[in-house]
């Protein structure tokens, strides 16, 4: 659901309708900083703030990012600072305010569980992020992108309010590179720590039976069960198992090997959902006769009226795939995290060659900087969708380089907060969807080309 896309709105409307809403935990303190410079103009976010426990860290962050009545379409979003494994107060300050919020605005009016996704392939903001839901009240956590042995302590401590630490991937590491990030909530909480908060389940996305079985193994901490997710769903996809095969399109072959083994998953005894493709009530009943507890559904409600997608390309999207003229990739290399992403090809966005031909590259967002060893033993920031020069001048190979782009910009501009440079250019968007999208004109009553998360709900539940 990419960043923003499933928001706080789409994900309260579906836990209102008695299933679990989930909001997308990627850099929402990014997010959070261009709401408030685009003027917050319904009050939404300002409401959930001033609910925020600590007014000194709320005030700071509105008079540095909240401009009434929006900025100018012109001006540019302010930066809001890397993560990096060095603390940075403000910075951290702001990603658990950020992701408080969102959470807040999930839960608001009713009594029903939320959840919140993160990707483990960024690390870095992990520790301010989880705290910073948990503030809110967040009931599941969702992660998938990585092996995430270590969250399960980091709720187990946080829930009491104690430091965590997280162990960071840093390229080209030695025994002595500090790879370790730590955050106290402490730091927040100046003047004394409020009581206990509730513990989340935690619910890895695996690709294969095998990593369930390991992380169970090697967790520090319990985990409540397991989204298994296909290769047919959106966003980032594990990659095939064995050597990487090509089609004639450039896509991953994916085979037998990479279908999960779904009764070694109901011998583990804990509850899973399957995700890719389950989005019709028939798949509904396959997935329940198969032993889940339900499915995860992504590009129905990415293409749902509630959803956080930019309402012109969303309606654009909807449009041509009703219409039977959007090609669904799954594209390689195209995102700099390695991981095949599906990429839906629409004209205008970065699908388009001509697109990515005029685009200046540039990396300002950087959720998706890999962390490395330099020559001095200090640890740099790299990554493979900056500008070419740089990349290689950090250590970086060429042939990482090809094929990349930049997801972080393209996702923001999807979800309507598309940075825009100093020349007035405004980044183009990037749009990911799930094979099954083609199917979505079943979610739309008879005549209509438009659906709401509750056509989404009502339609998987055959009501």
């Amino acid at each position: 659901m990419g960043i923003a896309v499933s928001n706080w709105h789409l994900a309260n409307v579906v836990s209102r309708m008695g299933q679990l809403g989930v909001v997308s935990g990627t850099a929402l303190d990014q997010v959070l900083a261009r709401r408030l410079q685009d003027g917050d103009l319904k009050g939404d976010i300002r409401r959930a703030l001033h609910s925020f426990p600590v007014p000194r860290i709320t005030q700071r962050i509105l008079e540095t990012f909240y401009v009434p009545g929006g900025k100018p379409a012109h001006v540019s979003y302010k930066p809001i600072g890397l993560h990096t494994l060095k603390n940075n107060s403000l910075v951290d300050e702001l990603c658990v305010v950020a992701n408080y919020v969102e959470v807040f605005l999930a839960r608001e009016g009713h009594n029903n569980p939320v959840g919140i996704n993160y990707l483990e392939k960024i690390q870095v903001p992990h520790l301010p992020s989880i705290y910073g839901a948990m503030l809110a009240g967040v009931s599941v956590i969702i992660m998938g992108a990585g092996i995430p042995v270590h969250v399960p302590k980091v709720l187990d401590l946080f829930s009491q309010h104690q430091a965590a630490t997280y162990p960071i991937r840093v390229i080209d590491a030695t025994p002595e590179t500090d790879c370790v990030r730590t955050f106290d909530p402490a730091t927040i909480f100046t003047e004394g720590l409020p009581a206990a908060l509730l513990r989340p389940d935690f619910l890895p996305i695996i690709s294969s039976d095998s990593l369930a079985t390991m992380l169970l193994r090697r967790a520090e901490g319990s985990v409540e069960g397991f989204v298994i997710e296909g290769f047919t769903a959106g966003g980032h996809n594990a990659p095939p198992r064995g050597p990487m095969k090509l089609d004639e399109l450039g896509q991953p072959i994916y085979g037998a090997r990479d279908i999960v083994n779904l009764e070694a998953m109901r011998k583990i005894g804990l509850p899973f959902w399957l995700g890719g493709g389950y989005g019709s009530p028939e798949k509904l009943k396959e997935a329940l006769e198969q032993g889940a507890a339900g499915v995860q559904v992504g590009t129905a409600f990415a293409l749902c009226e509630d959803s956080g997608f930019e309402p012109s390309l969303r309606t654009k999207v909807r449009e041509k795939l009703l219409a039977g003229q959007t090609a669904i990739i799954t594209d390689p290399v195209v995102s700099p995290t390695g991981f095949p992403f599906k990429v839906a090809s629409i004209e205008g966005t970065l699908s388009d060659p001509e697109v990515v031909r005029q685009r200046t590259k540039v990396c300002d967002c950087g959720y998706l900087l890999d962390p490395y060893r330099k020559e001095d033993g200090s640890v740099g920031y790299r990554c493979a969708a900056e500008p070419e020069a740089a990349y290689l001048a950090k250590g970086g190979t060429p042939e990482s380089i090809v094929g990349r782009k930049c997801v972080c910009n393209g996702l923001f501009a999807a979800c309507g907060l598309p940075q825009v440079r100093a020349n007035g250019y405004k980044e183009p968007g990037i749009v990911t969807l799930g094979d099954d999208a083609v199917n979505v004109q079943r979610f739309c009553k008879a005549g209509a080309t438009t659906f709401t998360a509750e056509d989404v709900i009502r339609t998987i539940l055959g009501a």
